[in-house]
């Protein structure tokens, strides 16, 4: 089956089977490796990216559902190579440690910020929730979502 999706505000097309997930379609045929496999079942997050303004694990979306649809991936963020205000305030904060979870934890801020641009820690820790991290304990995380909430 063809697809037809935009990718980071870029028309992209490719022939893909029934079983291909949107993980592997980004990673393995686009080259956006930034988009983690970690569990693979949907359960730690690491492979979040924002469909059409929802953020959903890639790993448990078929790409051939994203026909016409639009996909935003880390690599989408920022603009001219500088980072987009959330990448800064995580590496401001000392939110990256691994790295391994960070792409997943941004765009889950990112969709987080753009329906609630004040958040509550509380509602930063729900929006974060899907999101497992090993190495930070998530008060730097949450220290950093704030920090963006804040910067313009």
């Amino acid at each position: 089956m063809k697809v037809r999706l935009t990718v980071n505000g870029r028309e992209r097309s490719a022939d893909v089977d029934s079983t291909e997930t949107l993980l592997s379609l980004l990673r393995e045929r686009l080259g956006l490796t930034g988009t983690k496999e970690g569990c693979g079942r949907g359960e730690c997050g690491a492979c979040t990216v924002i469909l059409d303004g929802e953020p959903v694990n890639s790993c448990l979306v078929f790409a051939a559902q994203c026909d016409g649809r639009d996909v935003l991936t880390i690599e989408g963020l920022g603009e001219n190579g500088e980072l987009d205000r959330i990448q800064r305030a995580f590496v401001e904060a000392g939110a990256v440690q691994c790295g391994y979870c960070t792409p997943g934890m941004i765009m889950s801020a990112y969709a987080l910020l753009a329906s609630k641009p004040h958040p509550t820690r509380g509602e930063i820790q729900e929006a974060i929730s899907g999101n497992l991290c090993r190495c930070t304990g998530y008060v730097k995380i949450v220290d950093a979502i704030e920090r963006a909430s804040r910067a313009e």
